[in-house]
């Protein structure tokens, strides 16, 4: 089930922060990507919205994060749900985290919003949630919860 928006919205791309930059998250990001969430299991389970018995259960492959991404970018550009890459700004290349934007099955919202930092980076896990807070409220046409 997709997240249901208005005909023409166009999603936007989150501000960017003296922290971090985002981008749309896709097959170009995949050995960063990978190397960021890989060495941050332990740190990304126990961040709020994530469980230890879930995402991410193991190592990928490079072959097996691509397709991951380009899903993720399929998705996107198809409106079904949402994903951006966090970025370190002195870096552009290096990934610190994701953002995600997902249909909220429990009916509470109409979507749910997580997102991770890679664990080198754990000091950002809030400062990233409350910058994109308001971003969410201001910028989206529905109601979004937190994980």
């Amino acid at each position: 089930m997709p997240i249901e928006l208005p005909p023409g919205f166009t999603a936007p791309v989150p501000p960017s922060h003296a922290a971090f930059v985002f981008e749309v998250l896709g097959p170009e990001h995949n050995e960063s990507d990978l190397a960021a969430w890989s060495a941050s299991i332990d740190h990304i389970h126990a961040t709020q919205g994530f469980r230890p018995d879930g995402w991410p259960e193991r190592v990928y492959t490079l072959e097996e994060n691509l397709a991951d991404l380009v899903e993720h970018r399929d998705h996107h550009e198809r409106g079904l749900d949402f994903a951006w890459t966090v970025l370190d700004p002195s870096d552009t290349t290096t990934v610190i985290g994701c953002v995600y934007l997902k249909p909220d099955g429990t009916g509470q919202a109409e979507a749910v919003a997580r997102c991770w930092v890679r664990a080198a980076d754990a000091h950002l896990d809030e400062p990233l949630r409350t910058h994109l807070r308001p971003w969410f409220d201001a910028a989206w046409p529905l109601t979004v919860r937190w994980d």
